[in-house]
């Protein structure tokens, strides 16, 4: 009698992960999944330190040689200390926070924008310094908020220090002003600032937010998107379901974009909000680099 061979069976399981960019109105061109929640900052903000391998100055200890065949005892090898591999810091001992590659820079921009406190503009990272910088980076939402001059800050302060809010040729009541080109927008009312320029981040390649004037159409406090089933707080729309809104994923990273919209961060949302009404001008000026 034959014994029945047992039968293997393998399940595979696979796992599809979206990630989506973000989401405006129906007919419009969206900003942001829900499901996605807040993107992690890029890993170039984070400091980082030596690695747990030797350095190639680390001495070792040397390995023991069997000795000749005599009845006269081998010497037993000296043992040496190691010496532990150089660690790389980025860390002032002076300040104890962490110095980036651009603490120059953003020395220089923190400097020109003012009010995040007094700055020294020389390339060397102080108690002062680092404490302007986190105030800086707190208020635009830069993580983490450690005081180190990393490329997403120097990215930051460099468009901020250098809009033109000129450029926006604002006229009588009040105008919302978006610079394309750096990614900034502000406020103003018959030619002066009610806003200074905060960061934004509009439409992704292949969904370029246009740039000309246009005015306010609708508002609500709190606006679902149909296409892509998310709320879009602060909700202030202006052409082809584009508008400003309270951005749903983490505003500085650059890998995606609106459909369109014009994201802005919590405090900056609720702000334009309280200056807008139906009927604002809005104008757009230059264009996203990359689209």
């Amino acid at each position: 009698m034959r014994n029945p061979r047992p039968t293997v069976r393998v399940l595979a399981l696979a796992a599809i992960t979206l990630v989506g960019a973000g989401a405006c109105t129906s007919g419009s061109r969206a900003d942001g999944d829900p499901a996605a929640g807040r993107t992690p900052v890029r890993v170039a903000e984070q400091v980082t330190g030596a690695g747990g391998s030797p350095g190639p100055d680390q001495r070792k200890r040397p390995t023991p040689t069997a000795g000749p065949t005599r009845s006269k005892p081998t010497p037993t090898p000296t043992p040496t200390t190691s010496r532990p591999a150089p660690r790389t810091t980025t860390t002032s001992p002076a300040s104890g926070c962490p110095q980036g590659e651009h603490q120059r820079a953003v020395e220089t921009y923190l400097a020109r924008l003012g009010g995040f406190g007094a700055v020294t503009v020389d390339g060397r990272q102080s108690a002062a310094d680092c404490a302007a910088i986190k105030k800086f980076q707190q208020r635009y939402d830069i993580r983490p908020a450690a005081g180190r001059a990393g490329p997403t800050t120097y990215d930051v302060a460099k468009r901020l220090a250098t809009t033109d809010v000129r450029a926006c040729k604002a006229g009588s009541g009040t105008t919302f002003c978006i610079d394309l080109t750096r990614q900034t927008t502000w406020a103003m009312r018959d030619g002066k600032v009610i806003m200074k320029p905060t960061v934004t981040r509009t439409g992704m390649p292949g969904y370029a937010t246009p740039a000309g004037t246009f005015k306010i159409n609708f508002r609500n406090v709190k606006e679902w998107s149909d296409p892509y089933e998310v709320w879009l707080p602060y909700w202030q729309h202006f052409t082809q379901g584009m508008g400003f809104h309270q951005t749903t994923t983490y505003l500085h990273n650059k890998d995606i974009g609106s459909h369109g919209c014009v994201n802005l961060l919590p405090a900056d949302a609720v702000r334009m909000w309280e200056l807008g009404k139906v009927g604002t001008t809005v104008k757009l000026i230059g264009r996203r680099p990359g689209t």
